[in-house]
């Protein structure tokens, strides 16, 4: 993938460059370069294209954790609820 379409608006590229960053403006940051990608292309592949490309060199850096966690797994939804759970406590009364 490309630097011009993982990165549209350069918004990673200056987060790197802002001395004293912290994570809670990266993750700021974050959201807006989410919201600036292209409807094609692919917001995992772009993250892992952005940390190649700037991470490497300062896995410390904020962005770098806020790109990590970008691509870690969400956990699964555990249901809640639904009917059974409104029967049981709609019996309990």
């Amino acid at each position: 993938m490309d630097m011009s379409l993982a990165d549209p608006r350069g918004l990673v590229r200056e987060s790197y460059a802002i001395e004293g960053i912290t994570a809670s403006e990266c993750r700021s940051i974050f959201l807006d370069w989410a919201l600036s990608l292209g409807p094609a292309t692919d917001a995992a592949e772009a993250m892992r294209v952005l940390l190649a490309h700037y991470g490497l060199d300062r896995p410390d850096h904020p962005m770098s954790r806020v790109l990590t966690d970008g691509l870690a797994t969400p956990p699964s939804p555990v249901r809640r609820g639904g009917r059974a759970a409104r029967v049981a406590r709609h019996g309990e009364q």
